[in-house]
């Protein structure tokens, strides 16, 4: 269960991060017009989905190189 919880903790961290950095490109000129809106939602969207299809390692799995 916490597997699952954290999972979808750290695609949600991912998607806020992601749009975030997008609106604070978009907010450099004081005004954010609707493509910019389009743009930070997106990134947002595919950060979360890119980090969410991505499983966790397993706490008693081998160090991956």
């Amino acid at each position: 269960m916490l597997q699952k919880i954290l999972r979808g903790a750290k695609a949600v961290t991912a998607g806020l991060a992601a749009g975030a950095t997008a609106f604070a490109t978009a907010i450099q000129d004081n005004d954010v017009t609707g493509a910019e809106w389009v743009t930070v939602a997106v990134a947002a969207i595919l950060a979360g989905i890119a980090v969410w299809s991505v499983p966790n390692k397993a706490p008693d799995a081998a160090a991956q190189d």
